[in-house]
Protein backbone atom coordinates (compact mmCIF):
# COMPACT_ATOMS: atom_id res chain seq x y z
CA UNK A 1 0.00 0.00 0.00
CA UNK A 2 0.95 3.64 -1.06
CA UNK A 3 0.80 6.39 1.48
CA UNK A 4 0.84 10.19 0.16
CA UNK A 5 2.14 12.32 2.78
CA UNK A 6 1.25 16.30 2.69
CA UNK A 7 4.59 18.38 2.09
CA UNK A 8 5.88 19.41 5.63
CA UNK A 9 4.43 16.51 7.74
CA UNK A 10 6.72 13.64 5.84
CA UNK A 11 7.84 11.49 8.90
CA UNK A 12 10.37 8.41 8.40
CA UNK A 13 9.00 5.16 7.46
CA UNK A 14 11.15 3.55 10.18
CA UNK A 15 9.28 6.05 12.83
CA UNK A 16 5.45 5.33 11.50
CA UNK A 17 6.53 2.04 11.75
CA UNK A 18 7.57 2.33 15.47
CA UNK A 19 4.56 4.04 16.37
CA UNK A 20 2.67 1.83 14.60
CA UNK A 21 3.92 -0.59 16.94
CA UNK A 22 3.55 1.39 20.22
CA UNK A 23 -0.27 2.18 19.20
CA UNK A 24 -0.78 -1.69 18.74
CA UNK A 25 1.08 -2.34 22.01
CA UNK A 26 -1.05 -0.18 23.63
CA UNK A 27 -4.66 -1.43 22.43
CA UNK A 28 -3.24 -4.81 23.25
CA UNK A 29 -2.64 -3.93 26.90
CA UNK A 30 -5.22 -2.00 27.21
CA UNK A 31 -7.34 -4.80 26.31
CA UNK A 32 -5.39 -7.50 28.35
CA UNK A 33 -6.88 -4.40 31.32
CA UNK A 34 -9.96 -5.01 30.46
CA UNK A 35 -9.77 -9.01 30.51
CA UNK A 36 -8.33 -8.62 33.95
CA UNK A 37 -10.80 -6.74 35.36
CA UNK A 38 -13.49 -9.40 34.98
CA UNK A 39 -11.45 -12.12 36.28
CA UNK A 40 -11.69 -12.42 40.29
CA UNK A 41 -11.35 -15.31 42.48
CA UNK A 42 -13.73 -16.18 45.09
CA UNK A 43 -12.49 -18.29 48.62
CA UNK A 44 -15.29 -20.40 49.55
CA UNK A 45 -15.04 -21.73 53.91
CA UNK A 46 -14.06 -25.48 54.41
CA UNK A 47 -12.43 -28.43 52.47
CA UNK A 48 -14.95 -29.59 50.83
CA UNK A 49 -16.81 -26.56 51.06
CA UNK A 50 -20.06 -26.27 52.72
CA UNK A 51 -23.20 -26.82 51.82
CA UNK A 52 -23.97 -23.25 51.88
CA UNK A 53 -21.50 -21.96 49.44
CA UNK A 54 -23.46 -24.18 46.90
CA UNK A 55 -24.76 -21.06 45.10
CA UNK A 56 -20.96 -20.05 44.02
CA UNK A 57 -20.77 -23.37 41.74
CA UNK A 58 -24.46 -22.96 40.34
CA UNK A 59 -23.24 -19.48 39.30
CA UNK A 60 -20.57 -21.54 37.62
CA UNK A 61 -21.78 -24.26 36.13
CA UNK A 62 -25.10 -22.62 35.17
CA UNK A 63 -23.14 -20.38 33.24
CA UNK A 64 -24.07 -17.41 35.33
CA UNK A 65 -20.26 -15.70 35.99
CA UNK A 66 -20.37 -15.88 32.11
CA UNK A 67 -23.53 -14.02 31.80
CA UNK A 68 -22.20 -11.17 33.52
CA UNK A 69 -18.97 -10.91 31.70
CA UNK A 70 -16.98 -12.72 34.11
CA UNK A 71 -14.21 -15.17 34.89
CA UNK A 72 -14.11 -16.48 38.14
CA UNK A 73 -11.88 -18.82 39.79
CA UNK A 74 -13.51 -20.76 43.17
CA UNK A 75 -10.66 -21.50 46.30
CA UNK A 76 -11.91 -23.64 48.90
CA UNK A 77 -10.36 -22.60 52.24
CA UNK A 78 -9.74 -24.66 55.74
CA UNK A 79 -11.75 -22.10 56.94
CA UNK A 80 -13.48 -19.02 56.06
CA UNK A 81 -11.57 -16.30 58.74
CA UNK A 82 -8.27 -18.17 57.34
CA UNK A 83 -10.38 -17.32 53.69
CA UNK A 84 -10.76 -13.15 54.54
CA UNK A 85 -7.12 -13.09 56.04
CA UNK A 86 -6.60 -13.80 52.32
CA UNK A 87 -8.58 -11.41 50.86
CA UNK A 88 -6.54 -8.85 53.56
CA UNK A 89 -3.41 -9.92 52.08
CA UNK A 90 -4.52 -9.64 48.57
CA UNK A 91 -4.48 -13.65 47.60
CA UNK A 92 -7.78 -13.57 47.11
CA UNK A 93 -10.50 -10.94 46.42
CA UNK A 94 -13.59 -12.29 47.93
CA UNK A 95 -14.22 -14.50 50.59
CA UNK A 96 -17.41 -16.35 51.99
CA UNK A 97 -16.85 -15.95 55.67
CA UNK A 98 -18.15 -16.12 59.06
CA UNK A 99 -19.74 -12.81 59.91
CA UNK A 100 -18.36 -12.49 63.99
CA UNK A 101 -14.93 -12.73 63.38
CA UNK A 102 -14.94 -10.62 60.16
CA UNK A 103 -16.45 -7.77 62.35
CA UNK A 104 -13.54 -8.98 64.87
CA UNK A 105 -10.64 -8.33 62.54
CA UNK A 106 -12.10 -4.74 61.43
CA UNK A 107 -12.87 -4.21 65.05
CA UNK A 108 -9.74 -4.57 66.40
CA UNK A 109 -6.54 -4.33 63.55
CA UNK A 110 -8.94 -2.10 61.61
CA UNK A 111 -8.33 -4.38 58.78
CA UNK A 112 -10.01 -3.24 54.94
CA UNK A 113 -12.20 -6.20 54.47
CA UNK A 114 -15.44 -4.81 53.39
CA UNK A 115 -19.22 -6.89 53.52
CA UNK A 116 -20.61 -6.71 49.79
CA UNK A 117 -23.48 -9.70 50.36
CA UNK A 118 -24.78 -12.37 53.44
CA UNK A 119 -26.56 -14.86 54.61
CA UNK A 120 -28.43 -13.95 57.56
CA UNK A 121 -29.47 -17.15 58.79
CA UNK A 122 -27.73 -19.19 61.45
CA UNK A 123 -28.01 -22.57 61.79
CA UNK A 124 -25.54 -24.01 63.86
CA UNK A 125 -25.88 -26.43 66.39
CA UNK A 126 -23.77 -28.68 68.82
CA UNK A 127 -24.74 -32.25 67.71
CA UNK A 128 -24.09 -35.76 70.12
CA UNK A 129 -23.96 -39.18 69.40
CA UNK A 130 -24.12 -39.94 72.65
CA UNK A 131 -27.60 -39.31 73.99
CA UNK A 132 -26.03 -39.22 77.68
CA UNK A 133 -24.29 -36.20 76.74
CA UNK A 134 -27.40 -34.09 76.80
CA UNK A 135 -27.19 -30.63 78.17
CA UNK A 136 -24.40 -27.79 77.60
CA UNK A 137 -23.20 -28.77 81.54
CA UNK A 138 -21.77 -32.10 80.21
CA UNK A 139 -19.63 -31.15 77.47
CA UNK A 140 -17.58 -30.19 79.86
CA UNK A 141 -14.13 -32.01 79.14
CA UNK A 142 -15.43 -33.25 76.35
CA UNK A 143 -13.76 -33.18 72.94
CA UNK A 144 -15.70 -31.61 70.33
CA UNK A 145 -14.91 -30.79 66.75
CA UNK A 146 -14.84 -27.22 65.20
CA UNK A 147 -13.06 -26.05 61.77
CA UNK A 148 -10.19 -24.38 62.99
CA UNK A 149 -8.99 -22.19 66.11
CA UNK A 150 -11.45 -19.13 66.27
CA UNK A 151 -12.93 -20.51 62.88
CA UNK A 152 -16.69 -19.82 62.72
CA UNK A 153 -17.66 -23.31 64.40
CA UNK A 154 -15.04 -22.74 67.12
CA UNK A 155 -16.86 -19.53 67.98
CA UNK A 156 -20.53 -20.83 67.47
CA UNK A 157 -19.42 -23.30 70.14
CA UNK A 158 -18.28 -20.40 72.60
CA UNK A 159 -21.75 -19.29 72.12
CA UNK A 160 -23.56 -22.38 72.66
CA UNK A 161 -21.33 -23.14 76.03
CA UNK A 162 -21.35 -19.76 77.28
CA UNK A 163 -24.50 -20.13 79.33
CA UNK A 164 -23.29 -22.72 81.65
CA UNK A 165 -19.89 -20.22 81.65
CA UNK A 166 -17.74 -23.27 79.66
CA UNK A 167 -15.06 -21.83 77.13
CA UNK A 168 -13.26 -23.33 74.26
CA UNK A 169 -9.83 -25.00 75.00
CA UNK A 170 -10.04 -23.60 78.58
CA UNK A 171 -13.40 -25.96 79.89
CA UNK A 172 -13.72 -28.23 76.19
CA UNK A 173 -11.04 -29.28 74.13
CA UNK A 174 -11.38 -29.07 70.71
CA UNK A 175 -10.61 -30.76 67.12
CA UNK A 176 -9.76 -28.65 63.94
CA UNK A 177 -11.33 -30.49 61.29
CA UNK A 178 -12.65 -27.67 58.69
CA UNK A 179 -15.28 -29.53 57.22
CA UNK A 180 -14.94 -33.40 58.50
CA UNK A 181 -16.34 -33.14 61.69
CA UNK A 182 -19.26 -34.93 60.82
CA UNK A 183 -17.06 -37.69 59.17
CA UNK A 184 -15.10 -38.03 62.40
CA UNK A 185 -18.66 -38.15 64.34
CA UNK A 186 -19.19 -41.16 61.97
CA UNK A 187 -16.36 -42.83 62.23
CA UNK A 188 -16.66 -42.84 66.38
CA UNK A 189 -13.77 -40.46 66.60
CA UNK A 190 -15.98 -37.87 68.48
CA UNK A 191 -18.83 -37.72 70.61
CA UNK A 192 -19.86 -33.88 70.01
CA UNK A 193 -19.37 -31.25 66.86
CA UNK A 194 -20.13 -28.26 66.08
CA UNK A 195 -22.99 -28.41 62.70
CA UNK A 196 -24.98 -27.56 60.14
CA UNK A 197 -28.39 -28.70 59.87
CA UNK A 198 -28.02 -30.93 56.42
CA UNK A 199 -24.91 -32.36 58.72
CA UNK A 200 -27.66 -34.40 60.45
CA UNK A 201 -29.39 -36.60 57.96
CA UNK A 202 -26.38 -37.57 56.18
CA UNK A 203 -24.29 -38.61 59.72
CA UNK A 204 -27.51 -40.35 60.88
CA UNK A 205 -27.69 -42.01 57.92
CA UNK A 206 -23.95 -43.28 57.57
CA UNK A 207 -23.89 -43.78 61.37
CA UNK A 208 -27.07 -45.43 61.82
CA UNK A 209 -27.20 -43.65 64.90
CA UNK A 210 -29.75 -40.97 65.81
CA UNK A 211 -27.63 -37.14 66.56
CA UNK A 212 -28.82 -35.51 69.43
CA UNK A 213 -28.97 -31.81 69.64
CA UNK A 214 -27.04 -30.39 72.92
CA UNK A 215 -27.67 -27.01 71.74
CA UNK A 216 -28.63 -24.37 68.75
CA UNK A 217 -26.57 -20.57 68.31
CA UNK A 218 -30.69 -19.18 67.71
CA UNK A 219 -31.29 -20.08 71.37
CA UNK A 220 -28.33 -19.07 72.57
CA UNK A 221 -27.63 -15.89 70.68
CA UNK A 222 -30.21 -15.13 69.01
CA UNK A 223 -30.96 -12.22 65.73
CA UNK A 224 -26.88 -12.68 65.30
CA UNK A 225 -25.62 -13.14 61.54
CA UNK A 226 -23.91 -16.05 60.12
CA UNK A 227 -22.21 -15.34 57.24
CA UNK A 228 -20.46 -12.48 54.53
CA UNK A 229 -19.22 -12.22 51.30
CA UNK A 230 -16.48 -9.72 51.79
CA UNK A 231 -13.63 -8.23 49.65
CA UNK A 232 -11.34 -5.33 50.77
CA UNK A 233 -11.07 -1.49 50.00
CA UNK A 234 -8.57 -2.22 47.05
CA UNK A 235 -10.49 -4.45 44.86
CA UNK A 236 -13.80 -1.88 45.59
CA UNK A 237 -11.62 0.89 44.13
CA UNK A 238 -10.04 -1.08 41.06
CA UNK A 239 -12.60 -3.31 40.08
CA UNK A 240 -15.89 -2.40 41.42
CA UNK A 241 -17.59 -3.13 38.41
CA UNK A 242 -16.47 -6.70 38.37
CA UNK A 243 -18.05 -6.79 42.03
CA UNK A 244 -21.52 -5.71 41.04
CA UNK A 245 -21.64 -8.45 38.20
CA UNK A 246 -20.27 -11.36 40.81
CA UNK A 247 -23.10 -10.08 43.06
CA UNK A 248 -25.99 -10.18 40.07
CA UNK A 249 -24.40 -13.65 39.20
CA UNK A 250 -25.12 -14.84 42.91
CA UNK A 251 -28.10 -13.37 43.26
CA UNK A 252 -29.59 -15.25 40.00
CA UNK A 253 -27.96 -18.32 41.38
CA UNK A 254 -29.64 -18.16 45.04
CA UNK A 255 -33.13 -17.41 43.31
CA UNK A 256 -32.55 -20.90 41.48
CA UNK A 257 -31.94 -22.38 44.38
CA UNK A 258 -35.75 -22.06 45.61
CA UNK A 259 -36.96 -23.65 41.90
CA UNK A 260 -37.29 -27.30 42.92
CA UNK A 261 -37.64 -28.07 38.85
CA UNK A 262 -33.54 -27.40 38.80
CA UNK A 263 -32.80 -29.14 42.26
CA UNK A 264 -31.77 -32.24 39.79
CA UNK A 265 -29.31 -30.64 38.35
CA UNK A 266 -28.40 -28.65 41.18
CA UNK A 267 -28.24 -31.84 43.37
CA UNK A 268 -25.24 -33.00 40.85
CA UNK A 269 -23.15 -29.28 41.07
CA UNK A 270 -23.19 -29.83 44.67
CA UNK A 271 -20.32 -32.94 43.88
CA UNK A 272 -17.52 -30.32 45.30
CA UNK A 273 -19.52 -29.98 48.82
CA UNK A 274 -18.69 -33.53 49.35
CA UNK A 275 -22.71 -34.35 49.31
CA UNK A 276 -24.02 -37.25 47.25
CA UNK A 277 -27.34 -36.84 44.89
CA UNK A 278 -29.66 -37.40 47.67
CA UNK A 279 -27.69 -35.74 50.44
CA UNK A 280 -27.95 -32.38 48.13
CA UNK A 281 -31.64 -33.15 47.63
CA UNK A 282 -32.44 -32.95 51.09
CA UNK A 283 -30.10 -30.33 52.27
CA UNK A 284 -31.92 -27.74 49.56
CA UNK A 285 -34.84 -28.67 51.16
CA UNK A 286 -33.19 -28.11 54.81
CA UNK A 287 -32.22 -24.74 53.85
CA UNK A 288 -34.87 -23.32 51.17
CA UNK A 289 -37.55 -24.18 54.29
CA UNK A 290 -35.86 -21.72 56.26
CA UNK A 291 -35.11 -19.00 53.34
CA UNK A 292 -31.03 -19.81 54.57
CA UNK A 293 -29.97 -18.11 50.78
CA UNK A 294 -31.09 -14.23 50.65
CA UNK A 295 -33.68 -13.45 47.57
CA UNK A 296 -33.23 -10.00 45.68
CA UNK A 297 -31.64 -8.50 49.09
CA UNK A 298 -27.77 -7.87 50.10
CA UNK A 299 -28.53 -10.11 53.11
CA UNK A 300 -26.54 -7.42 55.34
CA UNK A 301 -29.61 -6.70 57.86
CA UNK A 302 -28.14 -3.78 59.91
CA UNK A 303 -30.08 -5.95 62.64
CA UNK A 304 -28.52 -8.66 62.72
CA UNK A 305 -25.10 -7.69 62.05
CA UNK A 306 -25.12 -4.94 65.19
CA UNK A 307 -26.13 -7.91 66.98
CA UNK A 308 -23.23 -9.67 65.75
CA UNK A 309 -20.84 -7.19 66.98
CA UNK A 310 -21.93 -6.74 69.80
CA UNK A 311 -21.90 -10.48 70.58
CA UNK A 312 -18.13 -10.10 70.11
CA UNK A 313 -18.32 -7.17 71.85
CA UNK A 314 -19.27 -9.03 74.97
CA UNK A 315 -16.89 -11.69 75.02
CA UNK A 316 -14.18 -9.26 74.42
CA UNK A 317 -14.94 -7.74 77.68
CA UNK A 318 -15.68 -11.35 79.63
CA UNK A 319 -12.13 -12.78 78.48
CA UNK A 320 -10.51 -9.29 78.10
CA UNK A 321 -9.46 -9.13 75.04
CA UNK A 322 -8.34 -12.73 74.65
CA UNK A 323 -11.36 -13.28 72.57
CA UNK A 324 -13.82 -11.07 70.94
CA UNK A 325 -13.57 -7.42 70.19
CA UNK A 326 -11.02 -5.85 72.43
CA UNK A 327 -12.41 -3.58 75.03
CA UNK A 328 -10.11 -0.57 74.38
CA UNK A 329 -11.13 -0.66 70.47
CA UNK A 330 -14.48 0.85 69.09
CA UNK A 331 -16.76 -1.94 67.50
CA UNK A 332 -17.30 -1.35 64.31
CA UNK A 333 -20.60 -0.08 63.02
CA UNK A 334 -22.69 -1.22 60.20
CA UNK A 335 -21.70 1.58 58.04
CA UNK A 336 -18.24 0.89 58.41
CA UNK A 337 -19.01 -2.65 57.95
CA UNK A 338 -21.15 -2.63 54.78
CA UNK A 339 -21.49 -1.51 51.35
CA UNK A 340 -24.96 -2.22 50.06
CA UNK A 341 -24.26 -0.05 46.83
CA UNK A 342 -22.80 -3.17 45.48
CA UNK A 343 -26.24 -5.61 45.43
CA UNK A 344 -28.03 -2.12 44.95
CA UNK A 345 -26.56 -1.97 41.62
CA UNK A 346 -26.31 -5.52 40.88
CA UNK A 347 -30.04 -5.30 41.27
CA UNK A 348 -30.30 -2.76 38.92
CA UNK A 349 -27.94 -4.61 36.39
CA UNK A 350 -30.20 -7.88 36.56
CA UNK A 351 -33.36 -5.96 35.64
CA UNK A 352 -31.33 -3.91 32.86
CA UNK A 353 -30.48 -7.35 31.63
CA UNK A 354 -33.93 -8.80 31.32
Amino acid sequence: MTYIIPKGLRIPVARMAVGAALLAATSFLAGDAQAQAKKLSLALPGVPPIFGAIYAYVAQDKGLYKKYGLDVTLKPFNSGVGAARAVVSGAVDVSMSPTPPVAVMVSNAGVPLVMVQGMEINDWMLGSMDPAINSCEKVKGVPVGVDSPRGARWIQLANMVRPCKLRPDKHVPTVNLSTNVGAAMVAGKLKLGVLHSDDIPVIERQSGKKVHVVARVEETSPGSHYAVLVTNKKVIAERRDSLVRMAAAHIDAMNMLYDKSQWPSIAKIAAPTGRNVEDSLKALKIFTDMGYWPRNDAGLSKKRITRAVAIQTGVGKRTKGKAGINPKKTPASHDRLTDLSIVNDALALIKKMK
